[in-house]
C-alpha cells in the first residue's frame, strides 16, 4: 500500500503533463504518481513515464470511467486527485494530504471558488454554471460546499473503497460531493489558487452539453438521496396544479348546482391519485434509503478493518 497516491486522469495534456508530474514529485517526493491515460492520442503517457509518473491506461472513454478505474486498482493511505491540465498549483497538496493523514478527513475539496477562479476562468458561462450547481446543491442537501465541482480533492482509503462511480464523465465531481454529504463523511475546504489553461491547451468540457449532464446528474441524484423530498415536491405540484383546474368547477357547482366540465374533473382526480401515489412512493423509498444507510455503515466498518491489516496497525 502506498502512503500517498497522486491520481491524474488524462486525455490528450501532453502540453502540460510533464510539468504537473514534476511539480507533484517535488512537493510529495514520498508519493507515487499514476498517469491513467484515457485513449490519448498526443503522446500524453510517453511524456509521463519519461516524466517519471506510473502510467496506466482506461480504454471506456470517459472521467468517471478513469476514476473508477484508480478507485478500483490503487491502495493508499491518502490520494490526490489532480487534473492533469496545470490549472491546479501543488504547492496546496501537502496541505490537503496532511489533513487526510492526521485529522482523518474522508475528502478535502479544493475551493477554487474562493480565491481566483472567477478572474482566471475565461469562460463566463462556466463561472455561471459552477455557481448555479453550488447554489443547487447546497440547497437541496443543506450543505455548505464551496465549490462543488473542483477536479482537485484529496481522500482517505475509507472514502476510495466506499464510493460507487455512477458516471461515466465530468459529472463525476459532483456525484463525489454529494455522496459524501450524504454519507456523512468528513468535509474540510483547502483555497486553493486557480490557474487558467496554458496557451495551446484545450479543454475538454463542452459548456452546455456538459453542463446539462450536470443539471440532470443533480436532479437524479436527488431523487436517489432524497426521495421523500424529490415526491413530496412532486406531490405538492401535483395537487396545486389539480387544485387550479378544480377550484372554478367547484364554484359553478356551488352557483349552479351543476357540474358542466365532468372532463376537467375527472382529470383533476387523476392528478390527486398521481400525487397520492407520489408520496407514498417517496415514504416507501425514504426507508429504502435508510435501510442502504444502515448498510453503508457495515460495509465502511468492513473496509475500516481492511485498512488497519494492510498498514500493520493494531
Amino acid at each position: 500500500m502506498d502512503k500517498i497516491a497522486v491520481l491524474i486522469p488524462c486525455y490528450n495534456e501532453s502540453k502540460t503533463i510533464e510539468k504537473v508530474v514534476k511539480d507533484f514529485r517535488k512537493v510529495l517526493p514520498e508519493a507515487v504518481i499514476y498517469v491513467y491515460d484515457n485513449n490519448s492520442t498526443d503522446g500524453t503517457d510517453e511524456i509521463a513515464k519519461a516524466a517519471g509518473a506510473v502510467v496506466r491506461y482506461e480504454y471506456q472513454q470517459g472521467k468517471g470511467n478513469v476514476i473508477r478505474r484508480m478507485f478500483r486498482e490503487i491502495d493508499a493511505q491518502a490520494y490526490i486527485m489532480v487534473d492533469g491540465d496545470d490549472t491546479y498549483p501543488a504547492e496546496h497538496a501537502r496541505e490537503m494530504v496532511d489533513k487526510v493523514l492526521e485529522r482523518k478527513v474522508d475528502m478535502v475539496i479544493g475551493d477554487r471558488l474562493s480565491s481566483t477562479y472567477y478572474e482566471e476562468n475565461k469562460r463566463p458561462f462556466h463561472n455561471f454554471g459552477n455557481s448555479l450547481v453550488q447554489k443547487s446543491i447546497n440547497l437541496l442537501f443543506n450543505s455548505d460546499i464551496k465549490d462543488i465541482m473542483t477536479g482537485y480533492r484529496a481522500f482517505s482509503y475509507m472514502f476510495v473503497k466506499s464510493f460507487p462511480v455512477l458516471s461515466n464523465g465530468f459529472e463525476i465531481e459532483t456525484e463525489m460531493t454529494i455522496h459524501a454529504i450524504d454519507k456523512r463523511m468528513f468535509l474540510e475546504n483547502v483555497v486553493i489558487d486557480y490557474r487558467d489553461r496554458p496557451e495551446g491547451s484545450e479543454s475538454k468540457l463542452n459548456t452546455y452539453s456538459d453542463g446539462m449532464k450536470v443539471i440532470f446528474t443533480i436532479i437524479r441524484l436527488f431523487r436517489i438521496y432524497r426521495p421523500f423530498a424529490f415526491f413530496g415536491i412532486l406531490a405538492a405540484l401535483l395537487t396545486v396544479l389539480a387544485a387550479i383546474f378544480f377550484v372554478p368547477v367547484f364554484i359553478d357547482y356551488l352557483n349552479t348546482g351543476l357540474v358542466d366540465k365532468f372532463p376537467t374533473l375527472i382529470v383533476c382526480g387523476f392528478v390527486i391519485i398521481s400525487a397520492i401515489i407520489s408520496l407514498f412512493n417517496g415514504l416507501l423509498l425514504s426507508s429504502i434509503v435508510q435501510k442502504n444507510k444502515q448498510d453503508f455503515e457495515m460495509n465502511l466498518k468492513n473496509i475500516y478493518d481492511e485498512f488497519m491489516k494492510k498498514t500493520n496497525r493494531n
